[in-house]
């Protein structure tokens, strides 16, 4: 990061439309992969600060160094952006990502080993707002058990942010992903990936293709009756993100940052 960085991150809080239901239902997959991969940050990033009481809405700042405060004009200005919103987790979370946003701005000596623990957060925030907590994380449209910090800490890193891919993710229905393997590509490298969404008792079956779109594919109807000689496995969203990252990066010439 570079000098003002707090005041980017207090301009993209400003952006968001915290009460944009439709945004939040149309982007529901993402979100949810994108609650997972913060709450194994903020595991991470407790359990090395020695602050797993706090997790996991804590204040990373907080704990690196509890005497550095956020700029007051950026401190004042925040406290507008949340009026009115809730819960106050969400308010403490927005302020923290402002607070290690202006730290890392002075501090060159931070943990390198461990991630950015609010990039996940805040482009949940921007796909659709924030989440209400009772027994579960409510992203108004998804439904998240919080887990503990061992739990999260030892998740599968999710870590394809870049938003031609959290759209690819986005899609209506019940999911199922595969990966089409043979010799000479494994699970990790497949030939291609295909989805199945069964959607108000309709079921779509599509390819992620060089378009970098999914489009609609026979390829599992043929299997199934014999007429397909490449084999596949059913793998996880995770590693159906990383494919479509991989292959987006192959045929745009330079691979997106990951945060």
């Amino acid at each position: 990061m570079t000098e003002n960085s707090s005041r980017r991150v207090l301009e993209r809080l400003r952006a968001i439309d915290w009460a944009d239901d439709f945004a939040a239902s149309d982007h529901a997959n993402s979100r949810a992969l994108l609650m997972r991969e913060y709450l194994r940050r903020a595991a991470l990033w407790a359990r090395a600060c020695g602050a797993e009481q706090s997790w996991p809405f804590l204040d990373v700042a907080e704990h690196v160094d509890a005497e550095f405060q956020t700029p007051p004009d950026v401190a004042a200005e925040v406290e507008e952006v949340l009026a009115g919103l809730a819960p106050t987790s969400l308010k403490r979370t927005c302020r923290a990502a402002i607070r290690w946003a202006a730290l890392r701005d002075v501090r060159d000596d931070l943990p390198a080993d461990l991630p950015d623990p609010y990039e996940p957060l805040l482009l949940m925030y921007e796909r659709g707002g924030g989440y209400f907590l009772e027994e579960y994380l409510d992203l108004n449209g998804v439904m998240i058990r919080l887990g503990n910090v061992e739990s999260n800490a030892s998740a599968t890193s999710f870590v394809t942010l870049a938003p031609a891919t959290l759209d690819a993710l986005d899609a209506e229905g019940q999911i199922t992903y595969y990966a089409k393997v043979s010799e000479g590509y494994p699970r990790h490298k497949p030939r291609g990936i295909v989805r199945r969404r069964i959607d108000e008792g309709q079921t779509y079956d599509e390819a992620f293709t060089r378009r970098l779109r999914w489009e609609p594919t026979e390829y599992l109807n043929l299997y199934d009756l014999g007429h397909n000689e490449v084999d596949h496995v059913k793998i996880t969203e995770i590693e159906a993100a990383a494919f479509i990252e991989s292959v987006t990066a192959k045929i745009l010439g330079s691979p997106s940052a990951t945060p």
